[in-house]
């Protein structure tokens, strides 16, 4: 039974009404020896504990998509088939122009919000570069099947969530497919192809979208392999023009880092909540060393370019949440390099889906105006080009450190 699953849901509350009712019908009818009697209630009320905590994991585990399955919670989960050295490009030497397309089989997806906004479906992908094994859930746009789309290409972002995190979280918990959907049949966003890869590869161990050789390709896996897979079976527009990625908390640091060190893959990159310095997560293998926070913390990455990558970064948190980090980089950031920081106020919530999901509107506005107006010149349904006026009340921030505190890393998602 799967662990987000609608059945799994009902059993739950199943068995903690059948705990409720059970005292209740049982309490005074339980016959025998005093321990035996002790015993028996004992038992009833451990059954009605137990029942209460499941229940209330099940739904926080819905409402945030934690943990995708069984594998995951417990775990026991390894989707990494090798991990070969692959060098500083994430290749390995390989030609990637003279791979074989990759061919895959997509199936209508299960979970919270899946069926919704048209569906989102799922693949499972072996990548050839990254020696990684996992699923990836892609979601396409209303004008993907149009006549008169036909022959267009779509712009895409790679959406990543955080850690603990399921990549069906950005469907299920921040409904980022539910809210597009009419903006894009209107014309307010660019018809943009969505794509969650798995990045929980490991077991209790976030890999922070970082190459370690012998442990994990995580980088290649985001980078490349979904990439390829995406582009060789969908219309999808060729890196780096068409393609962005976005995250929240550890999924931020990560869509940053990945735009960062590939401006030759992505274009663009919006971070929620994010942080620069991989200590952010305290279970990230990206922190286990000096050298790999160093190689994998963007704003290092990017000061230490001599010539500024065209990349544009956006960056939303509160005051120690996600600001500073955007703000460090701004500090740094030369053209064609740009940086754009919002200072979110601490009323609007804490470090959770309630605060990012209200983010998700704006957030692909300005990817918009970053990736495009949509598939080479196409158009909206009412004929009008699909652009945006620039958004308002963006707020710069201050200039500030580019690193985060381990006492901060227990703020995650």
């Amino acid at each position: 039974m799967s662990l987000t699953g609608t059945p799994f849901l009902f059993t739950a509350i199943a068995l903690f009404a059948l705990a409720l009712v059970l005292p209740l019908a049982l309490w005074s009818r339980v016959r025998g020896p005093a321990p035996v009697r002790s015993a028996a209630r004992v038992l009833m009320l451990l059954f009605a504990q137990g029942t209460a905590i499941t229940l209330v994991f099940v739904l926080v585990n819905n409402a945030n998509s934690l943990y995708d399955n069984w594998a995951d919670l417990l775990g026991t989960g390894n989707h990494v088939q090798q991990a070969a050295d692959l060098g500083r490009d994430g290749t390995g030497g390989i030609a990637l122009q003279q791979l074989p397309k990759v061919r895959q089989t997509f199936t209508q997806a299960d979970g919270p919000g899946m069926h919704q906004a048209g569906g989102v479906r799922v693949t499972q992908l072996k990548g050839r570069v990254s020696g990684v094994n996992a699923e990836v859930y892609v979601w396409l746009p209303p004008q993907y099947h149009e006549a008169a789309y036909r022959h267009r290409r779509f712009p895409v972002v790679e959406l990543l969530p955080g850690y603990p995190g399921s990549a069906k979280a950005w469907f299920g918990s921040l409904k980022v497919h539910e809210q597009l959907l009419p903006m894009m049949r209107a014309g307010q966003v660019a018809p943009f192809i969505l794509v969650a890869p798995r990045t929980t590869l490991l077991a209790k161990v976030d890999t922070g979208c970082a190459n370690v050789p012998g442990t994990v390709n995580a980088d290649s896996w985001l980078s490349i392999d979904v990439p390829r897979m995406v582009t060789d079976n969908f219309r999808a527009e060729a890196a780096p023009d068409g393609w962005a990625t976005a995250g929240y908390s550890a999924g931020a640091h990560c869509a940053t880092k990945l735009a960062v060190a590939h401006p030759d893959r992505y274009r663009a990159a919006a971070s929620l909540s994010g942080y620069n310095d991989p200590i952010g997560e305290r279970k990230s293998l990206a922190a286990q060393s000096l050298m790999l926070r160093r190689q994998n913390n963007p704003y290092l990455l990017l000061r230490a370019y001599r010539t500024p990558p065209h990349v544009a970064l956006y960056f939303s948190g509160e005051s120690g949440d996600g600001y500073q980090a955007g703000a460090a980089l701004q500090q740094i950031a030369k053209p064609p390099t740009t940086v754009d920081v919002v200072l979110l106020p601490r009323s609007a919530g804490g470090h959770d889906m309630g605060l990012w999901r209200p983010q998700v509107p704006e957030v692909f506005r300005w990817l918009t105006q970053q990736i495009g107006t949509g598939p080479k010149g196409a158009r909206t349904p009412t004929g009008s080009p699909a652009q945006l006026p620039s958004s308002d009340g963006a707020r710069h921030a201050a200039l500030a450190s580019g690193t985060a505190s381990r006492a901060a890393s227990g703020r995650r998602r």
